[in-house]
């Protein structure tokens, strides 16, 4: 998937308690959106379009300040982009990003407009899913020393034999062990994935969570192929429910096939 980057230098007074516009998306229209007061904040403020030509900005009153990415401030900017999603194709913004005016916000989509307006082109009618995949290891392993001859042999091995044995005989179970949990572990992701592929546009492998995570994807998906891929996932599921438990969470913006830098410079105090 191409990835869209747009660099440009603002000063922005960064002043305690100053107005300025929290930049929750891009969108691609001409006309005046307002979003209800859910932005970002005491969960009053208002959230509006400022223009540029056909692009906008999804935007909030806000001071200049940095917001800690708690649980309750982050769920707000995730409403916004889910709720302007409904009816539009965005573009994510990092969380945080803020700009000290109307002008510099209407600056940056002029001096990126053709960034924009092509992964908007490219990310049209698009939305991401996300996919977790966790197994119960103790599981895996009690089905692998059935099925595995040599993992068996060993066992049998550590039971019966004298205890001077035993040792190095561990450290061999141990590490056929670890080898067939890591080949057992990416036959289930190459299956997941190659099950997925044809109800999906892209997709994009992230760093599993924690030993119980063998997959943490992302897939961007045609919103009229959401059904079917929900159907895809279910299959699947119901294919592995005695060995996997998948996650499965979205819509979402395609945060994970989106990449727009920018590069803001503060004004000296």
């Amino acid at each position: 998937m191409s990835e869209a980057n747009g660099a440009l230098s603002l000063e922005l007074d960064s002043s305690a308690g100053e107005p300025g516009k929290y930049v929750y998306c891009i969108i691609k229209t001409a006309s005046a959106w307002e979003f209800g007061p859910i932005g970002i904040g005491d969960g009053t403020n208002r959230v509006y379009t400022v223009h540029y030509q056909d692009l906008a900005a999804v935007v909030s009153d806000t001071p200049i300040r940095s917001y800690d990415p708690t649980r309750e401030n982050v769920l707000a900017h995730e409403l916004v982009n889910e709720t302007v999603m409904r009816d539009f194709t965005v573009i994510p913004m990092s969380f945080g990003t803020i700009f000290r005016t109307r002008a510099d916000i209407v600056e940056l989509i002029k001096s990126t407009y053709k960034a924009f307006d092509d992964v908007l082109g490219k990310m049209r009618d698009k939305i991401e899913f996300g996919l977790k995949v966790l197994w119960d290891r103790d599981r895996v392993i009690g089905r692998l020393e059935q099925s595995d001859e040599e993992i068996r042999r060993l066992k049998d091995e550590i039971t019966n034999n004298a205890r001077s044995r035993t040792y190095f005989a561990r450290m061999q179970l141990g590490r056929l062990v670890e080898a067939a949990l890591e080949n057992r572990a990416h036959r289930y992701v190459v299956d997941i994935h190659e099950s997925l592929k044809p109800v999906a546009v892209a997709s994009r492998s992230n760093q599993p969570i924690g030993d119980r995570m063998i997959m943490n994807a992302a897939y961007l998906v045609e919103r009229a192929r959401e059904a079917e891929f929900d159907e895809a996932v279910k299959a699947l599921s119901r294919k592995y429910e005695d060995m996997l438990s998948f996650k499965y969470t979205g819509p979402w913006p395609p945060y994970n096939f989106v990449n727009i830098k920018l590069r803001l410079e503060r004004a000296d105090i």
